[in-house]
């Protein structure tokens, strides 16, 4: 029997490489988020690079000069202030996002060039044999120009950055060898070697080697952190994108969760639910064509989510033209029942004298009440909501609909009246109701706005 049919097949290079998103077609909005944050990488390498020559052009002002003063020509400071003005146009090219890719290779070649070229300079300014800068220290800049290639979150600029250090170092140990014919100084006394000006050809070896090593762990490194930085922009936009159909709350839930958005777990809490409905919506609705019906619902529900948003309230549900909110659930509210309030007297605000159509204006009945619910994901499958189930639910709804009864905009329970210090509002008791599907009667308030 195979256990293992339940296993998705991974390709073999998987445990080594890493997904690779590379094979997927992202969506453009994917695409930008990442380019962005490659554009802004090269933002940050370019003033790296501004640092690098700039301690260059210091330690070369500082340092004692040890060579003739006779000498015509001075290379060095003239290698560093080429290498200075392409960092600046580097970094005018980053700091405007203009920088394309042939542009970051041809960076990448020049970097080393320039680098590898204030190296070769050392024996034209210190007047000695060609094998004198072999064993210049400033090779281990190289190392830095691999690595802060790493920066840009893509393997192929550390690879030509690599490749290009390391070709032209050869190309530097094969200009000392050739430079004289008569003498090339090569030697396999490693003591020789260290004391003198002769080239070890292992020595030369090893180096060009630990660059290409350098470069292939970079390389592999950053492909496996290239398609993390993929993986955690596609969850994060899956996050946004959810926070869309579920409050932002659980979304966050969801996606730091160990099992992720699974149903049949609710969590009980006592809170203040508010629900709305639009008062005469159904004749509203036959007089606008469906396009203008939907901009209308679409423009309704901008306006009262953001009193909603800015008083604590997390909207759960929309359903037709009502909406169902909470407040103390799923996000923590001491004060939920007078935010509720607020909430709901706001509404009215926002809604006074604006038109969704010639002459249409929404009159929205709002019911409050507070009392213990259960919040959750509900669904089956892969199609889950979050949800408020509960007979204070119920109850909010009832009390909704009782406005049409009493000719008024909001309705609170008597629940939510005595959580609320007293003097906070205008309230002004309407009575004591039967509410169907309760055994008992509801005292009932209505508040208008001080």
């Amino acid at each position: 029997m195979n256990t293992q049919t339940n296993k998705p097949d991974k390709p073999i290079r998987w445990p080594i490489l890493g997904r690779n998103f590379h094979d997927e077609v992202l969506p453009s909005r994917l695409r930008y988020s990442i380019q962005d944050q490659q554009e802004r990488s090269e933002i940050l390498i370019s003033v790296i690079q501004l640092i690098i020559v700039t301690v260059f052009g210091l330690l070369y002002a500082i340092a004692p000069k040890t060579f003739s003063q006779d000498v015509d020509f001075v290379p060095v400071p003239w290698v560093l202030s080429l290498y200075l003005a392409f960092s600046l146009i580097r970094f005018s090219l980053a700091i405007n996002r203009k920088l394309p890719d042939w542009m970051l290779y041809l960076s990448s070649v020049v970097d080393i060039m320039l680098l590898l070229g204030l190296i070769w300079s050392f024996h034209l300014q210190y007047e000695q044999p060609p094998s004198f800068y072999l064993k210049s220290p400033t090779l281990l800049y190289l190392f830095i120009f691999i690595s802060i290639r790493a920066l840009h979150f893509d393997p192929r600029f550390v690879i030509s950055t690599g490749v290009s250090a390391a070709v032209g170092w050869v190309m530097m140990v094969v200009y000392v060898v050739f430079s004289d014919p008569a003498n090339n100084m090569i030697t396999r006394d490693y003591v020789e070697y260290m004391t003198s000006n002769s080239i070890l050809i292992g020595a030369e070896f090893d180096k060009v080697i630990s660059i290409l090593m350098v470069t292939g762990v970079l390389a592999l490194a950053l492909h496996r952190a290239r398609n993390l930085l993929v993986e955690s922009v596609i969850e994060g936009s899956a996050a946004r994108d959810l926070s869309r159909f579920v409050p932002q709350e659980v979304a966050q839930r969801v996606t730091q969760s160990e099992e992720g958005a699974i149903t049949g777990k609710g969590e009980v809490a006592t809170c203040s639910i508010l629900f709305t409905d639009i008062e005469g919506f159904t004749a509203i609705s036959e007089a606008l064509t469906p396009e203008q019906l939907i901009d209308a619902l679409n423009r309704y529900f901008s306006l009262i989510a953001e009193p909603i948003s800015r008083y604590g309230g997390v909207i759960s549900q929309f359903q037709g033209d009502a909406v169902l909110a909470t407040f103390n659930l799923p996000k923590p509210d001491a004060d939920h029942a007078a935010n509720a309030v607020r909430a709901a007297l706001a509404i009215q605000s926002v809604l006074d004298g604006v038109e969704f159509g010639d002459g249409i204006a929404f009159n929205t009945r709002v019911g409050i009440n507070t009392g213990s619910v259960v919040g959750g994901l509900v669904g089956s499958g892969d199609r889950v909501a979050y949800t408020v189930h509960g007979d204070n639910v119920n109850l909010t709804a009832r009390l909704e609909q009782l406005n049409k009864d009493y000719g008024t905009r909001i309705i609170v329970a008597q629940s939510t009246h005595d959580a609320i210090t007293a003097g906070s509002f205008n309230f002004r008791e309407l009575g004591d109701v039967s509410v169907r599907g309760l055994h008992r009667p509801v005292r009932i308030y209505t508040v208008a706005a001080e």
